[in-house]
């Protein structure tokens, strides 16, 4: 007699012999401790609360978690940010990453008021911004905020000399940033396929690299508003491709 066949007899002598809710408790035990931690076993520690541990994406607390992995990004496309480069609400990536690569350095904001700033526009159309200006536009976690995103990224395109590039970043996964929610909007969440279309139909598909970030450890660090100060920064460098944290895109311009 095979074990199959056995088993299988012994089963149905248990199941006339023993109730039907001491069967369903057996069965429940046994799920139970087939997979580790054992269901109810988890142990949550310091993220056992129903508030995030920063409000403030972890600014509070060091460099937030979606910020090390955008600085990586602008390492790693550092030859690229050189000659005229525009960068949304301050310079900080410009001079970090570009150093004295850089010629002139453009600071784009879309309202008045940022003393930063030397250039006003709407990135959706940016009428007042001559076409084939830059060598690089540095976009890190803006389209997000813009609802008719596929319109800025044509101005992108648009504003770019041939040869120039786009370094865009963007969340895939993430708490809602509640200062912009409230004065400008913030709209959208995406996927590395949905970037990439959304960049090939401007740039064209041999013109991208599509990159994520990311893994559930670095996930639920950022959504807790952790630093990478909190954390081995090891465990934010394992690549998982369902979680994708930050999606990054280096789009480049097709010379005439």
């Amino acid at each position: 007699m095979s074990e199959e066949v056995s088993a299988h007899r012994l089963r149905q002598k248990a199941k006339s012999i023993l109730p039907a809710s001491l069967r369903h408790w057996l069965r429940r035990q046994q799920m139970r401790f087939s997979v580790w931690p054992p269901v109810g076993a988890v142990r949550f520690g310091s993220l056992k609360r129903i508030t995030p541990i920063s409000s403030e994406f972890g600014y509070d607390r060091g460099q937030c978690i979606d910020r090390y992995y955008i600085e990586k990004f602008l390492r790693a496309n550092a030859a690229r940010i050189r000659g005229h480069v525009l960068e949304v609400a301050d310079n900080n990536y410009t001079r970090l990453f570009g150093g004295n690569q850089v010629i002139q350095s453009t600071v784009l904001h879309a309202r008045e008021g940022n003393a930063q700033a030397t250039l006003v526009a709407d990135l959706t159309s940016a009428r007042n911004i001559d076409s084939n200006t830059f060598d690089c536009i540095i976009l890190t976690q803006t389209l997000q905020f813009i609802y008719d995103f596929q319109s800025a990224v044509s101005t992108l395109q648009r504003l770019l000399k041939p040869g120039g590039v786009v370094l865009a970043t963007f969340p895939g996964i993430s708490q809602i940033s509640r200062y912009d929610m409230s004065r400008w909007g913030e709209y959208w969440r995406f996927t590395s396929l949905s970037a990439k279309k959304i960049f090939a139909r401007e740039f064209g598909d041999d013109q991208l690299e599509v990159q994520t970030y990311g893994n559930v450890f670095a996930a639920i660090a950022l959504l807790h508003g952790m630093a990478t100060e909190d954390v081995d920064k090891t465990n934010l460098d394992v690549w998982d491709p369902d979680y994708e944290v930050v999606i990054a895109v280096r789009a480049t311009k097709q010379n005439d």
